[in-house]
């Protein structure tokens, strides 16, 4: 993977930049993204956000070796800090698990002004973004789910609008799977949930034969119920 040719999960995140965006890839590790997303042409400038040091050296250097010095910055701070407000147009977050996507976004609300696109790759825990989205007057406007090196990723695009909007005919079942992932309900797609189902009826075994505390309720209640919003969706009955 280089500025020319990246993975299958990050070529399919450049894949949604709008032409002409100012760009800031928070979490940019080589900065193979910003760099490959200007000489595609797809952006006018961009900005490469680390906060751990060697990866902020990577990106310097990868900037450095592309010659690309006066139209992509790096820049070392922690999530939203390496931006400013109205200073770009898009930005990234790719290869971070929800949760912590979630609290970048949450942290640095005030750096969102003048973005217009929020395009999110979490490894793990797309819901808690979904959520945040739907809270912060996000619009989820795409969503794609792909198999890339054996690993399952889901990438979700957000503009400012009508955040409740993709989730008016089943808001709790598409929160959690993806309303626009539900549609298209490709094989990725059903391969991930029928992998999550075994996983979480696997726990509620468990939890039958452990003791019954208040915690164990709690989480058998909520599995429960995440299990049956699936297996709705997929058309598994009684199971």
């Amino acid at each position: 993977m280089n500025e020319l040719k990246l993975s299958k999960r990050l070529e399919a995140v450049a894949s949604f930049i709008p032409k002409g965006s100012v760009l800031a890839d928070i979490g940019s590790d080589h900065a193979y993204l910003p760099c490959y997303a200007y000489l595609q042409g797809m952006i006018e400038r961009g900005i490469a956000g680390e906060v751990v040091e060697g990866p902020f050296q990577s990106a310097i250097q990868q900037v450095r070796k592309t010659e690309l010095e006066n139209v992509i910055e790096v820049r070392k701070g922690d999530g939203l800090e390496v931006i400013s407000p109205n200073e770009v147009t898009c930005i990234t977050i790719a290869g971070m698990g929800g949760t912590l996507i979630q609290s970048i976004l949450e942290k640095g609300k005030d750096k969102l002004a003048g973005v217009q696109t929020l395009i999110l790759q979490p490894n793990i825990g797309a819901k808690k973004i979904r959520d945040w989205l739907l809270e912060n007057g996000w619009e989820l406007v795409a969503e794609q789910i792909l198999l890339d090196d054996s690993r399952i990723y889901e990438i979700l695009v957000a503009e400012r609008g009508k955040s409740a909007k993709p989730y008016s005919l089943k808001k709790d079942t598409y929160l959690l799977v993806g309303p626009f992932l539900a549609k298209e309900r490709n094989d990725v797609f059903v391969q991930k949930w029928t992998h999550e189902l075994a996983h979480w009826k696997n726990i509620v075994a468990q939890l039958d034969v452990a003791g019954q505390t208040e915690a164990n309720e709690q989480k058998r209640k909520e599995l429960t119920e995440k299990i049956r919003l699936v297996e709705e969706e997929l058309g598994i009955e009684n199971s």
